[in-house]
């Protein structure tokens, strides 16, 4: 595997910071303290289980900032497995982004816009699902023709979600009367706990996209590191202010039970125009969300067909409208696929978050053993900066990802069963990948 230590340095720490808060702060926190709050039964639990969040995205931007430094390039956590794992633990990450982890992304948010859109205009008992799947048609079909974003259509992704954030903790602090509710819905016990971090830390997940940029970033000796840090400050205060305000305002057994929480305080608020007000906001910024996944899934995809005979078929870019046909269609299908079967199933957004969780997780778990054998295999390598309290840090952080699998595979449902076969079904295209390699 080439390095791309060629790639110019262009992106300043402020771009950074706006990158990687733009990915982080997204439509999850609009929906998912609902099920941290329904999970972890207690409002003192669900603020430390916020905290936790913030604590744990640290000590894992640590390592990454080790790793990125010594190995700036755009392959981010592909590149770290290849070189300290091989060929077929990367090809099997690689089928992961492309079966699991960024259809099922696709999918949570194709639902978060279709239960926010619902709130607007009802389309009779699936209108979530019908919603969700027009918008992944819609969004390919729009790629599909070429149309592409840059750095300024994150910054505008940004500056929605940041706005409807301010407008739904700003109203709710001042127009509704704090709620009288009990402080504790259920007894907070280890399952509950092991649950809301799962969804919680699904929210606080992609400040890790900060190793795809790496060998962009001014500095980056110096620039990796302070990127990370203030991001997850950032990130960290926005989540426990928005928490505190929602159960404040509506109490813990209200967030706990609603749908679309964000919705429910502005209709508090303002009525039925609050609501709708938000709930166009928040769509708005999940489909720039959605559609900044559907770029970097398919172009993901089709590196993987550029890499791999067996799916060289990805691996065709369309000059005409300049974008990867075979890999957006490949992956709107399993999208697609994934909805039907979150629908099927029970919720459709909670179903897709157990569907990514374990594999999500166990490959997080991967690139913190990474660092391990790379110190060991590659002692003489530069490492400009280099995680604090090592073996400490790192293990602590490989130690969590393994609780937080565990706790994807025991405490949740048959979407994590799903996931985790679909991930295993990699392994027979390893074995012919070695074997035509062979000979």
């Amino acid at each position: 595997m080439k390095s791309n230590v060629n790639s110019r340095q262009t992106i300043s720490i402020f771009d950074a910071v706006t990158i990687i808060v733009g990915i982080v702060v997204s439509v999850g926190i609009f929906k998912t303290p609902s099920l941290v709050a329904a999970h972890a039964g207690s409002e003192q639990a669900v603020m430390l289980v916020w905290l936790f969040g913030g604590v744990f995205s640290l000590v894992g931007a640590l390592c990454y900032a080790e790793l990125a430094s010594a190995y700036p390039h755009a392959g981010g956590d592909y590149h770290y497995m290849y070189k300290a794992f091989g060929g077929s633990v990367a090809f099997l990450f690689a089928w992961a982004r492309m079966t699991v982890i960024q259809p099922g992304s696709i999918a949570v948010f194709a639902f978060v816009i279709g239960d926010y859109v619902s709130e607007v205009y009802r389309l009779g008992s699936y209108s979530s699902t019908y919603y969700a799947m027009l918008t992944i048609v819609v969004l390919t079909g729009v790629n599909l023709a070429g149309i592409r974003q840059g750095l300024n259509v994150q910054r505008v992704l940004l500056t929605a979600i940041i706005i409807g954030l301010l407008i739904a903790v700003s109203v709710g602090f001042a127009k509704v009367s704090p709620a009288i509710s009990t402080k504790t819905i259920s007894p907070p016990t280890m399952s509950g706990i092991g649950i809301a971090m799962i969804f919680a830390l699904f929210t606080y997940g992609g400040w890790n996209e900060a190793a795809y940029i790496s060998s962009e970033i001014r500095n980056p000796n110096r620039n990796i590191v302070r990127g990370l840090m203030y991001s997850i400050g950032v990130i960290t205060v926005i989540y426990l202010i928005t928490n505190f305000v929602f159960i404040k305002s509506l109490g813990l057994e209200a967030v706990a039970k609603s749908g679309a929480v964000a919705a429910d305080l502005l209709r508090s608020a303002l009525g039925e125009t609050g609501a709708r007000f938000i709930s166009v906001l928040i769509s708005v910024a999940a489909l720039s969300t959605m559609n900044g996944i559907i770029i970097t899934g398919a172009r993901t995809n089709f590196a993987l067909g550029r890499d791999f005979a067996l799916f060289s078929f990805l691996g065709h870019w369309h000059e005409h409208g300049s974008t990867p046909r075979n890999a957006l269609l490949l992956q709107a299908s399993i999208s697609l696929i994934l909805v039907v079967l979150g629908t099927a199933t029970r919720s459709g957004f909670g179903m897709m978050v157990e569907y990514t969780a374990p594999v999500f997780w166990f490959f997080f778990f991967m690139a913190g053993v990474s660092l391990f054998v790379l110190r060991k295999t590659e002692p003489d390598v530069a490492r400009p900066f280099r995680v604090p309290f090592y073996p400490v840090t790192p293990l602590l952080f490989c130690l969590v990802c393994l609780y937080l699998l565990q706790s994807s595979l025991a405490y949740t449902g048959k979407g994590a069963i799903i996931g985790v076969i679909v991930l295993l079904a990699g392994l027979p295209f390893i074995v012919l990948k070695n074997l035509r390699e062979n000979g």
